[in-house]
């Protein structure tokens, strides 16, 4: 059987046939082998990274990380290996357009590594996760993430002749463990504006600037 590209004989044939039910069909649905999933990529992804590029720091190998395991790249695996055909979906979601949905999709991808790990074992999902992400690992700009989001973006927007951008701090207010910022960052040229929530301002920011980035891409 075929799955994101990758031949494989199942054990438990049950356990795809829940990573690709949404929760939206029933209780038997794929959440819990998302989470599960999710933990699996994760390490692979850290592993694989950490023993390619020696030079990096820390901050740098988790930035890279994130770029490889967010929602929208998993949502890009998805549609890559034309995923979405295969997912049950209750009637309420196919009518909203779930198959369709980046987090539909990026969900069921983490669904299936948390299935081949209950399935065959961490060494086998280990070699199934980087053939489905070798397209995108191949893809992977280290000298990229060595800029702050903030400075990246600003050199994304000059390349496209546009103005820079403007940050707004909308809201501060007392959390648990301090002080929570809301920023607020705006390309107008584009009339985008994105938002995102830290500990601290700077942070804030960043994030917003992450996200800027991401849809100057798109």
């Amino acid at each position: 059987m075929n799955i994101l590209g990758q031949r494989i004989t199942w054990n438990d044939e049950g356990l795809l046939s829940q990573a690709l039910t949404h929760r939206s069909v029933g209780k038997s649905n794929n959440e819990r082998l998302e989470f599960l999933g999710d933990s699996v990529l994760c390490l692979v992804i850290s592993t694989q990274l950490y023993n390619s590029y020696s030079q990096l720091s820390e901050g740098e190998l988790s930035r890279l990380r994130s770029q490889l395991v967010k929602g929208k790249t998993l949502a890009e695996v998805a549609r890559h290996y034309d995923l979405g055909s295969k997912i049950k979906l209750g009637q309420g979601e196919i009518k909203s357009g779930g198959v369709n949905k980046s987090s539909v999709l990026a969900d069921a991808v983490e669904a299936i590594f948390g299935a081949v790990l209950q399935d065959k074992g961490y060494e086998y999902s280990q070699m199934f996760v980087l053939s489905v992400m070798q397209p995108w690992l191949d893809k992977v700009d280290p000298s990229v993430i060595r800029k702050d989001p903030k400075s990246h973006l600003q050199e994304v927007l000059q390349k496209q002749g546009l103005s820079l951008p403007v940050y707004q701090t909308i809201k501060e207010e007392d959390v648990k463990d301090g002080i929570q910022f809301t920023v607020n960052c705006r390309v107008s040229e584009k009339d985008l504006l994105v938002q995102a929530k830290a500990n601290s301002r700077k942070k804030a920011e960043q994030a917003c600037a992450e996200k800027l980035v991401d849809l100057l891409h798109e």
